[in-house]
């Protein structure tokens, strides 16, 4: 088959890299050029890099374009393939070649559609991630299904850890996928409405830590925001404080959210949760943080007296 690819970063280098090994030809790979995004600037291996030591011509893009419309009618492909393109795809692109378009997106569709789904599962306590290979249509990450490979989530999993074990599904994937489609044999089943959720991008906000939220909750921001992304954090007397590694602690504690209590094991214990009154929730013991000017810090050592309390946003 004649192939076009659409993808950014590590999860389009991968499925190029899975295009070029497959033995099919790949006539066109287009790309976003590079972005100042806090999230665009890791798992940032270069697609256009890639495509150019294979030989391939490369369109660099924002988003498509009628010269691009042009340029794909031109080199006629059989099949697009895309992974991790960041805007929208016109029917005149996506139902362009004779199998459409393939998008490989990276959670169990119907559920996660939208953008970072390994963070948002994360923090939601997903069971296991994965990655669905599923023909577009003009509903974004919505088409039908022919194929996914999932990943357990384990109980201290990170995203950093679950994007390394799901970049890894992505070849195999892909290379399942075009094996079925130039065979003949794909099987799609349409996705169950019903199941689907959306997620928009990751901001700042989404970063901040609310004591009012369980303790349990609190911790999964904290692994959900693992170095190299941008880490939960919260504020001590008008310091910004990055928290980078936590526990629920064993004990109960009581009194009010984002109170600095007292020390469990190799941490501090914050209260947390909005019915923290009662004395009936765990806290969130913080073992490490980050200060602005970038140095890391033991709590234990961070916090030398206990009181006070961690808040959403710098207090006078």
């Amino acid at each position: 088959m004649r192939i076009a690819m659409f993808g950014y970063q590590t999860w389009g280098h991968r499925t190029l890299r899975a295009l070029i090994r497959s033995g099919h030809e790949v006539v066109l790979a287009v790309t976003h050029p590079p972005s100042d995004h806090a999230y665009e600037r890791i798992w940032a291996d270069s697609v256009a890099d890639l495509a150019t030591e294979a030989g391939i011509p490369v369109e660099v893009r924002e988003r498509p374009d009628s010269e691009l419309a042009a340029r794909l009618a031109d080199v006629a492909p059989d099949l697009i393939v895309a992974n991790n393109w960041r805007t929208w795809l016109p029917p005149e692109i996506f139902e362009l070649p004779e199998h459409g378009t393939l998008n490989v997106h990276d959670s169990l569709l119907p559920a996660y559609a939208g953008f970072s789904p390994l963070i948002w599962a994360l923090l939601n306590g997903e069971k296991e991630v994965g990655v669905t290979a599923h023909l577009m249509d003009s509903e974004l990450d919505a088409g039908p299904i022919l194929a996914q490979k999932a990943v357990e989530v384990g109980p201290h999993d990170t995203a950093t850890d679950l994007f390394h074990k799901t970049v890894e599904l992505i070849e195999p994937l892909v290379t399942e996928s075009l094996d079925a489609i130039s065979s003949g044999r794909a099987l799609l089943r349409p996705q169950e409405r019903k199941l689907a959720s959306f997620f928009h991008k990751r901001s700042i906000e989404d970063r901040r830590i609310d004591w009012t939220w369980p303790a349990s909750d609190i911790e999964r921001l904290v692994r959900a925001q693992s170095d190299p992304y941008p880490n939960a954090f919260t504020y001590y007397r008008g310091e910004r404080l990055r928290i980078t590694k936590s526990f629920v602690t064993e004990r109960a504690y009581g009194g009010t959210p984002g109170r600095v209590f007292i020390r469990e094991g190799n941490g501090v214990v914050i209260v947390a949760g909005a019915d923290a009154r009662y004395g009936r929730n765990p806290g969130l013991a913080i073992e490490r943080l980050r200060t602005d000017d970038g140095a890391e810090h033991d709590a234990t050592e961070y916090f030398r007296a206990m009181g006070g309390y961690l808040t959403r946003y710098p207090t006078g």
